[in-house]
């Protein structure tokens, strides 16, 4: 399993305007999913060793950061051909087993994770509720194997701050997990 950091893309960064395909047929624009409070856009997939390892814990993580105000949506920018465990037809069943409730968009192009700096899975952006960027770093020190348990304390603490109307610090650490699957140019 390749380990790779997030890109840290810049604080204050506006949100990239982008419509997905959802696990359920609809069409969703991320602008639809920014709560009163801002947006935490996660970029996973279904068979990373990483994004399984916080997959039980994302349903109570998620549910804390809605009653905050924050909306969540996650995408997939996986090559589906290559890797055929993320594809779309898959998302459906990865929500279900982990009893998520959430926007899951596919990206296709794999545009949106471009716009997004997007390098690992998972990756999380939280965004304010000016749809500004202040958190982009990981969930929290647990890693498959380390014996840490999955909490989200790094991303909540910023949630937190965000949900008060304070900027979290700007000392953020990169979340770190497998590498985005690009499709072959």
């Amino acid at each position: 399993m390749a380990r790779t950091p997030s890109n840290m893309l810049p604080l204050g960064t506006t949100l990239p305007a982008a419509t997905l395909p959802n696990v359920d047929g609809s069409s969703v624009s991320l602008e639809q999913q920014v709560g009163d409070k801002g947006l935490l856009v996660m970029f996973i997939c279904n068979h990373c060793p990483f994004v399984i390892h916080i997959a039980p814990q994302l349903a109570s993580i998620v549910q804390q950061l809605k009653e905050k105000g924050i909306g969540v949506v996650a995408i997939s920018s996986n090559d589906p051909v290559a890797y055929p465990a993320d594809a779309p037809d898959k998302m459906g069943d990865f929500l279900a087993q982990y009893q998520l409730q959430f926007a899951y968009l596919f990206d296709e192009s794999q545009a949106v994770a471009k716009a997004f700096d997007a390098a690992c899975t998972p990756d999380f952006y939280l965004f304010d509720g000016d749809k500004k960027l202040v958190y982009r770093g990981q969930l929290d020190e647990s890693r498959p194997g380390n014996g840490v348990a999955v909490t989200g304390s790094d991303l909540l603490a910023a949630a937190a701050l965000v949900a008060d109307g304070k900027a979290p610090a700007e000392d953020q650490k990169p979340s770190l997990g497998c590498n985005i699957k690009w499709r072959d140019a």
